[in-house]
C-alpha cells in the first residue's frame, strides 16, 4: 500500500472521534505540518475531510454520502445464501433466512432439507410473530419503547400448549434470547417442529436478519438439534462478518 493511502486512511479514523487541528492531524501521522495540510487538502477537494471555520477538520459529506449508499446496496440475502446452502449441506436440515418488515417478519431464503418430510414454508410468506425463532431473534433487537408497543397490539393465538400465551411472556422470552444470543421454538407453532436460529449482525451489531434450521421431532429430537448451536452461532457470525466487511467471503 502506499505511504499516501496508509495516512490518508489513518486520518478518517482519528476525525472520526471528532474534529482536530493540523498538529493533531500531524502528531497522528508522525509527519510534519506541511505533509499532513497537504494530506488534508487532498481530503477536502475530494469532500472526503471538511475543514471548519476554526481551522480544524472533520469528516465530509463524501464519505457518509458513500457509506450510506454502500449500506443500502448491501444485499444481505445474496451474501448469506451459500452460507446457508453449507449449514445445510452439513446438517441436512431445513434452513432459514429472514427479515423484519414493519410488523412482519418474513422468510428471505430457504434451503430445503435432504429428507423427505418437508418444511411447509415459503420465501416471501410471514412467520408467527409470537412463536418462531427468526422473529423472536429480530424482535428482541428492537428499542424497548417500540417492542412494548408491539407486544400491546399483536395477537397471541395458541397454535399448540407451548404457544406464547400472553404479551407478557412474549416480553420475558425476548429478554431471555437477547441476553443469551440466540432463540427457539420447540413446538410451538407445531408439535412436530422443532427450530433453532441465531441473528445476523450488521456493522454497528444491530440485528439485520435472522437465520435458523428447522426439523421434525421424528427426524431429530430437540435435544439433538440443540446440539448444533455453536455450528448455527458460527454460521451466523461468519455471515454478519462478511455482510460488515471483515472478512472475506467463502
Amino acid at each position: 500500500m502506499s505511504q499516501s493511502v496508509e495516512r490518508a486512511l489513518a486520518v478518517l479514523p482519528l476525525l472520526a472521534k471528532g474534529p482536530a487541528g493540523l498538529g493533531e492531524v500531524a502528531d497522528e501521522l508522525d509527519v510534519h505540518k506541511s505533509t499532513a495540510l497537504r494530506l488534508l487538502r487532498t481530503l477536502h477537494e475530494r469532500g472526503f475531510v471538511y475543514r471548519r471555520p476554526d481551522g480544524r477538520y472533520r469528516l465530509g459529506a463524501q464519505l457518509f454520502a458513500l457509506a450510506a449508499e454502500a449500506i443500502e446496496n448491501l444485499d444481505v440475502r445474496e451474501i448469506a445464501h451459500p452460507y446457508l446452502v453449507e449449514l445445510n449441506r452439513a446438517t441436512g436440515h431445513t434452513v432459514h433466512l429472514a427479515l423484519h418488515q414493519d410488523d412482519e417478519v418474513v422468510y428471505v431464503d430457504k434451503v430445503d432439507s435432504r429428507y423427505p418430510v418437508r418444511m411447509y414454508s415459503r420465501i416471501g410468506r410471514p412467520v408467527p410473530l409470537t412463536v418462531a425463532a427468526v422473529a423472536k431473534l429480530l424482535l428482541a433487537d428492537l428499542p424497548e419503547v417500540e417492542l412494548r408497543a408491539l407486544a400491546d397490539r399483536i395477537e397471541y393465538p395458541r397454535y399448540t400448549a407451548r404457544s406464547t400465551p400472553d404479551a407478557a411472556a412474549f416480553l420475558r422470552e425476548l429478554d431471555l434470547v437477547r441476553a443469551q444470543g440466540w432463540a427457539t421454538d420447540l413446538g410451538g407453532h407445531e408439535e412436530s417442529i422443532n427450530c433453532l436460529g441465531a441473528p445476523v449482525r450488521g456493522p454497528d451489531r444491530r440485528v439485520v436478519a435472522a437465520l435458523s434450521i428447522s426439523a421434525p421431532g421424528v427426524v431429530v429430537p430437540a435435544e439433538g438439534l440443540l446440539e448444533l448451536l455453536p455450528q448455527v452461532l458460527r454460521t451466523a457470525e461468519a455471515i454478519s462478518q462478511d455482510y460488515s466487511g471483515t472478512q472475506e467471503s467463502p
